[in-house]
């Protein structure tokens, strides 16, 4: 990974010491600002500069106590003094212990669901499948046995999984997690073989120690952990550990797992104990100041397994008070916080009202997405600028490169999904849905397993290649966001179903993904098969056909209505006859959005369902309450984020979207071709460049350089059913890829190409396709219409950037010439999305695709959209 130097950082360091004092004060952050930050941390660690190093961990902890801090939080909101009692009562009664009476819809077991092959979902699972099953358990293990003082065979991976580094083994626990969930969900032998030999080589290092400790690096991290000395978040990689164990035990029943688990834990109850012993419970909440991950979670999950109090103790003792707390008197004054620390507390929180009923904790989940989905989060879902919250409904200003960390998308999906468990609310299911459709597919670049992203930039002309962090590598990145991105899409098909389990069964359908599942309590296999979005049929098309499996009761299917549909034109169908239809069992019609329809019968094998919702296309305000920002918006097409192909420009005239915004026919993909030639043993390609046409070097395809070498060709007679293979002999126009409504134009003689408006539409933009003038097969001439026998041309013995312009023959036959003006037409280096649309800009139109389509090409999320 590519390292600033340490000079300039410091630079940068000084500088923001001095501009944000004030902020990096603020109690309850769980370092200074920089070091919360995974980036400036790993940067930190690895640097050689000493002076540095000591600057920046001088100030390495801030200190606030339990009911300290919770005492601290009332002047944030100004409680009345008769207030203060009930307050304390609050917190007191909130470390009770009580018996949850709740009844949560039930998900259905992943290795009950299958996702369908044609689907992006499956796609994306199984680009993530080769890769857990490229890396190899040795080089996982190798800090592992290294500090157990066992035989190292192979050699360590690099990056955050290096020997050197202090997050070691972080990835590996992300591994157990993320293998369990993709055995689950594809019952792969060859992965179950992997992940059962790392488990039994941790059980192998967690004996050789003899003490319960288990982890890649030495135990001396904890002691400087409790010593509140600089160390990089020992308990964030615990937490993986045991959160992967646990799930080698729920998912692949690894009985041994849960063994290494218990042990593990008994040795940190023990040290979390004598902690408090030795100093006191405020020096152990002062540790906590450094992130821990979901300590307080995993261990709820444990209790759940064992029932033993120690687990539960310990849960507890990793609760955040001076974070929770402020959720508790519901102050959105989470600015400034390190998301991905925070996150996951939220999570065991909500798990420990699961397990104790504590009506507090239900609030304090329910009022962290409200503040967090209200005013921190962007058109995608996703939150964050940097790792961190920023001030509420102040977003306009923080679109970077450093936008969404991936792993605040992973973990912000588990708390909307915990939520809706609870309330069966539309709301939660329509957010998880945006959220995974636009900041969890993106992740992946295409289909090459193993390449990953850090976070998703937002600034206007962003490019997921050109962030800070780029793209990661297959065996030297292991990132944070590597770990949760590998979970992610192993478990694609954990969010699709839930149950609710009674006399007569109920299945909520709250995903529209292609799929298939085996629903045992309503006796019956249902098949989803969701028909693939496109721009220019504006509806999802969803079915859902049954086979039973035996003479089940009657059961109800719960299917969402989206929000962001409306019910004209919404339409639910069995068997060939409308849901409104006046029949004695079909009575209902479709409901308005942001609701469930029930459907309740016997259903028997054949039964066949179907859906359909309008998507509609809208725009968003992003979420700033500054009346300056009010016109930066972002395109959305159902829960589809749609962004520019542009490197900076982003103003788009105002006014009714249907006039501003077109659906791209998919017959234009038939239409789109390369012009390339060979030169000096190298490929080169007509490119649009800066509207000055090119030769440029035959470019990699799903980058910039592949838009701009690929051009549409606009046939003069119209027809739609032409393509590039019979194109030969006809007139076209050039329109470049990623400028539409633009034209490639010839302003005469030995005057080069350029890329002008086709405002007009005048002969200079027309060229007669002909046969190459070199008599080679396969090739092609352009001649212009305007002026006969003159021809595109790009000269002999060129460099890259060299521009094409118009040239005549001559009275005799010129060899140079000819090879020159010949080129060979291949398909486009690259293609429109089936969601593809054009936008009317302010100084020129705008390509539109998914967010989660685009790998190195430069977008804009948010445009203005002016008068």
């Amino acid at each position: 990974m590519d390292r600033v130097v340490p000079s300039k950082l410091l630079v940068l360091v000084v500088l923001f010491w001095l501009c944000n004092l004030g902020m990096m004060l603020k109690e309850c952050t769980n370092t200074p600002t920089q070091l919360a930050s995974h980036t400036f941390r790993y940067e930190l660690l690895s640097s050689n500069n000493e002076t540095w190093k000591e600057e920046m961990l001088e100030h390495y902890h801030l200190t606030p106590t339990d009911d300290s801090a919770w005492s601290s939080l009332l002047p944030r909101k100004i409680l009345r003094e008769e207030d203060e009692y009930s307050w304390q009562a609050m917190y007191r009664k909130m470390k009770t212990s009580l018996k949850s009476s709740e009844n949560f819809l039930k998900e259905i077991p992943l290795d009950k669901v299958r996702l369908d092959p044609s689907s992006v979902h499956w796609r994306a699972q199984q680009t993530n499948l080769e890769y857990l099953l490229m890396l190899e358990e040795d080089r996982l293990l190798w800090s592992f046995r290294k500090t157990a003082g066992l035989p190292t065979p192979g050699k360590p991976y690099a990056g955050w999984e290096a020997p050197d580094c202090e997050l070691r083994g972080h990835f590996v626990g992300h591994y157990l997690s993320a293998t369990a969930h993709m055995w689950a969900s594809t019952g792969n032998e060859t992965l179950k073989t992997k992940m059962s030999k790392i488990v039994a080589v941790l059980s192998d290092c967690q004996q050789k120690i003899g003490s319960g400790y288990l982890s890649a690096f030495p135990s001396e991290l904890f002691d400087r952990f409790e010593a509140i000395r600089p160390v990089w978040a020992p308990y964030y990689t615990i937490h993986k550990i045991l959160a992967g164990l646990l799930d080698q035990y729920t998912f692949a029943d690894n009985a041994q797992a849960l063994k290494i688990t218990n042990w593990m834990v008994d040795y940190f109850y023990d040290r979390v104990l004598n902690v408090i012993k030795k100093y006191s419970v405020e020096r152990h909440y002062t540790s906590l100041n450094e992130e821990t991950g979901g300590m307080n979670d995993v261990l709820y999950r444990l209790f759940t397994i064992t029932g033993n109090p120690k687990h539960l103790t310990l849960a507890h003792l990793f609760d955040k008070p001076c974070f929770l707390g402020l959720l508790a008197v519901q102050a959105d004054d989470i600015s400034d916080f390190h998301t991905n620390t925070h996150i996951p507390i939220v999570i065991g929180a909500q798990r420990r009202y699961e397990i104790t009923g504590d009506p507090l904790y239900k609030e304090i989940g329910t009022f962290f997405l409200n503040i967090v989905n209200s005013s921190h989060s962007y058109a995608t879902g996703g939150t964050s600028v940097g790792e961190f919250w920023s001030d509420p409904k102040r977003l306009a200003t923080t679109l970077r490169t450093e936008n969404e960390e991936s792993c605040t998308t992973y973990n912000m999906l588990k708390v909307s999904r915990n939520l809706f468990r609870w309330t069966k609310e539309v709301a939660y299911a329509d957010y998880y849905e945006r959220a995974l459709t636009n900041g969890v597919l993106g992740i992946q670049r295409g289909t090459e397993p193993g390449v990953m992203i850090y976070m998703l930039p937002l600034a206007p002309g962003s490019s997921k290649n050109l962030s800070y962090h780029s793209w990661g590598t297959p065996y030297d990145s292991f990132w944070c966001c590597y770990g949760t991105g590998i979970e992610s899409f192993s478990k694609l098909g954990d969010s699709i179903y839930f149950e609710e389990e009674g006399q007569a069964p109920g299945l909520y359908i709250i995903q529209y993904i292609s799929s298939s599942v085996d629903w045992t309590s309503g006796q019956a296999l249902i098949n989803q098969t969701v028909d693939p979005v496109v721009s220019t049929d504006p509806y999802l098309r969803v079915t859902l056909t049954f086979s039973s499996k035996g003479a089940g009761p009657s059961s109800t299917l719960n299917l969402r209505i989206p929000s962001w549909t409306n019910s004209d034109g919404a339409k639910a169908v069995i068997n060939g006859q409308s849901l409104s239809d006046p029949a004695p069992d079909l009575t209902q019609s479709v409901p308005d959005a942001g609701n469930f329809l029930s459907v309740t019968r016997k259903w028997a094998t054949g039964d066949k369902l179907s859906l359909q919702f309008p998507l509609v296309l809208r725009t968003e305000t992003i979420k700033d309450d500054r009346p300056e920002y009010a016109s930066l918006q972002a395109i959305l097409y159902g829960p589809h984020l749609v962004v520019g192909h542009t490197s900076g420009d982003w103003k788009i005239k105002s006014g009714s979207l249907s006039d501003l915004i077109t659906a791209v026919p998919p017959s234009y993909n038939n239409h789109l071709a390369s012009f390339s030639q060979e030169s000096q043993d190298s490929i080169f390609v007509v490119s649009n460049s800066n509207q000055t046409v090119t030769m440029d070097k035959l470019p990699n395809s799903g980058t910039d350089a592949a838009l701009h070498a690929t051009f549409r060709l606009i046939f003069n007679d119209s027809s739609e059913s032409s393509t590039v293979k019979d194109a030969v002999g006809k007139s076209v126009m050039l329109e470049p890829f990623d400028l539409p409504g633009m034209l490639l134009v010839q302003k005469g003689k030995d005057l080069i190409i350029s890329v002008a408006d086709s405002a007009g539409g005048s002969d200079s933009t027309i060229f007669q396709l002909l046969p190459g003038l070199d008599g080679k097969n396969g090739s092609i001439s352009l001649e212009s219409v305007s002026q006969k026998d003159c021809f595109v041309s790009s000269g002999l013995n060129y460099t890259p950037g060299t521009a094409l312009h118009l040239s005549c023959k001559s009275g005799s036959p010129d060899p140079g010439f000819e090879k020159g003006a010949s080129f060979k037409m291949n398909k486009g280096l690259s293609a429109y999305h089936p969601i593809s649309f054009v936008a009317k800009g302010a100084s020129r139109n705008f390509l539109l695709s998914p967010l989660y389509s685009l790998r190195d090409e430069s977008y804009t999320v948010y445009f203005h959209f002016t008068p």
